[in-house]
């Protein structure tokens, strides 16, 4: 397995294991392949070789090098991948961000894949970027959200802590988020919060989503250890963090724009979680560039 998916922090922190990357990025190559390159085969001889580059036809933040490599690799692990950026450099227009060198073919087959998800995480990892530097300074930290493409949020979320952001949970799985609809399950608040306590591992925190400061304060009675204020202006939820003080950790969520972000973190919120991170995302302008060897 290459070195740089073993050695890469960001990529340790988000699951990118070649276990659980390598089953993804078969499957986008098998989606694309189905049974080979028709025109590549046809035209291009089998011993042509070339030199591909990435060049970034507008200035963003880079996210998925390590992954864009591993991409080249399975297709051929006789191509020759060299990064000249690292995730989380911002480069400008007209950026080489790596080279790669091989079989023509090869370059060809692996190219649709690749800049897919170059395009996808460098563009994830540049609204970051923003966001996080909108509110630099206030000591409230950018999170994302489980609202993700299907198939890409190990991707996305990765490219959310490339771009200066941290994740929430990955998936229902690996933390307890008690939800109006699961309130109205239960009966009451602190009930739902009563019956996530008796059945939940010891190291599993429990977050309550809340509306008004009544439910505000139903959460603290409850011991709700993180408490989200959703859709709350950002007075009320000033007065929701002073009726908190300290004695669980907040989060902010709902409608939150770039606009509105710094005036949200300057109420002393600990977390702000933005679903347009990923579900808003759209495609950096990347190109692979082939020349003959």
């Amino acid at each position: 397995m290459p070195k740089t998916l073993h050695s890469s922090p960001l990529l340790a922190h988000s699951g990118l294991h070649p276990l659980t990357l390598d089953p993804l990025l078969e499957h986008f190559l098998r989606e694309d392949w189905a049974w080979g390159d028709l025109t590549s085969t046809l035209i291009v001889p089998p011993d042509a070789m070339g030199r591909a580059e990435l060049l970034f036809k507008q200035a963003g933040v880079v996210a998925g090098l390590p992954v864009v490599e591993r991409i080249f690799q399975l297709v051929d692990s006789e191509l020759d991948f060299k990064s000249l950026a690292k995730d989380g450099d911002r480069l400008e227009k007209g950026a080489i961000a790596a080279e790669i060198r091989g079989s023509a073919r090869s370059l060809l087959m692996a190219e649709r894949v690749a800049l897919n998800l170059l395009q996808r995480m460098s563009a994830t990892a540049t609204m970051a970027r923003t966001y996080a530097d909108a509110i630099e300074g206030t000591g409230t930290q950018l999170l994302d959200t489980r609202k993700t493409t299907p198939g890409l949020r190990l991707l996305e979320k990765y490219a959310v802590r490339v771009g200066g952001g941290r994740n929430h949970r990955f998936g229902l799985a690996d933390a307890i988020m008690i939800k109006d609809n699961h309130i109205e399950i239960a009966g009451s608040l602190p009930e739902a919060v009563r019956r996530a306590r008796l059945g939940a591992p010891m190291t599993v925190r429990i977050e309550v989503e809340t509306e008004s400061l009544a439910m505000v304060r139903e959460a603290l009675d409850a011991g709700a250890d993180i408490i989200m204020l959703d859709n709350m202006d950002p007075d009320t939820m000033r007065e929701a963090i002073s009726l908190i003080d300290g004695r669980a950790t907040t989060e902010a969520s709902g409608g939150i724009t770039l606009a509105t972000l710094r005036r949200v973190a300057e109420t002393g919120v600990d977390f702000i979680s933005v679903g347009a991170l990923t579900h808003s995302a759209l495609s950096l302008d990347i190109s692979l560039d082939l020349h003959t060897a």
